[in-house]
């Protein structure tokens, strides 16, 4: 592995099932994420992304192919998950979700207190530390999901449509609260997502998944540099791209080839 790839993915494949029930979910997946890089991976419904970045994280295990993380040897958890669907612990207050990551690595009282209010500050959650997620907006409780696996400090971010669930508005406001946060942390990311504004505003690059079985059919370098915002959205150069990548997902989504005829 290159020495500046922090995730090198090679022919990985993933098969649920066997005999008439067994489904391909990933064939002959290659790519590279290089270190403090952040990449957004779009693909149609169904087409495995969510089960490669689960590959990634090691909670499940390819049927073939190869997987690295390249990690230091002094971290205790080399990636951090993001969910869609706020995975908190209910009965748990904000600030004892946020500092179970931290609990577990058994570090010092103090040092876990200061990183737990730090995290707490930064996602504008201080005020909420007593809350119970019951009490919170659906926007307030994908915060505290971030918080916890920013506190933790690993050194890979994974993001399986952390926005998902939230209305236009919120999102928009947590897009930019992420791209700022990341600009200050430069952590390598690998960020899930169907919508083509948001890959283009956040990464570095966007990487297209095709139907299923779902296989690497894009790899676009996003021409912004950094440090950016929101108002990059305005610019020809993000329409352009925009219609790039939907034009090449629209053929998978529809099933129809590039030249308009149905497949």
């Amino acid at each position: 592995m290159d020495v500046d790839t922090r995730i090198s993915i090679r022919d990985v494949g993933k098969i649920y099932g066997a005999g008439r029930k067994q489904v391909e979910a990933l064939k002959s997946v290659d790519l590279d994420i290089r270190d403090n890089e952040f990449v957004c991976m779009v693909g149609p419904s169904g087409c495995g992304k969510s089960t490669l970045l689960r590959i990634i994280a090691d909670l499940q295990r390819p049927s073939s192919g190869v997987v690295e993380v390249a990690t230091t040897a002094h971290v205790v958890r080399p990636s951090a998950v993001v969910f869609q669907d706020y995975s908190i612990f209910p009965w748990k207050s904000v600030s004892e979700n946020v500092r179970f990551g931290l609990i577990a690595q058994g570090l010092p009282k103090r040092e876990v207190e200061d990183r737990v209010k730090l995290w707490l500050a930064k996602l504008g959650l201080s005020a909420f530390a007593d809350s119970y997620p019951s009490q919170l907006s659906g926007g307030m409780r994908q915060r505290v999901a971030i918080a916890r696996a920013m506190v933790v400090e690993s050194e890979i971010l994974l993001m399986d449509e952390p926005f998902a669930a939230l209305d236009a508005q919120l999102r928009r406001l947590l897009q930019e609260e992420l791209l700022s946060l990341w600009q200050d942390m430069r952590r390598t990311v690998l960020f899930i997502t169907h919508n083509l504004d948001e890959a283009i505003l956040l990464g570095d690059r966007v990487v297209v998944m095709s139907g299923r079985p779902g296989r690497v059919i894009g790899d676009y370098t996003v021409p912004f540099g950094r440090p950016r915002d929101a108002g990059i959205r305005g610019s020809g150069e993000f329409a352009a791209l925009e219609q790039e990548l939907w034009e090449q997902l629209r053929h998978e989504v529809t099933g129809e080839d590039p030249k308009g005829a149905a497949a």
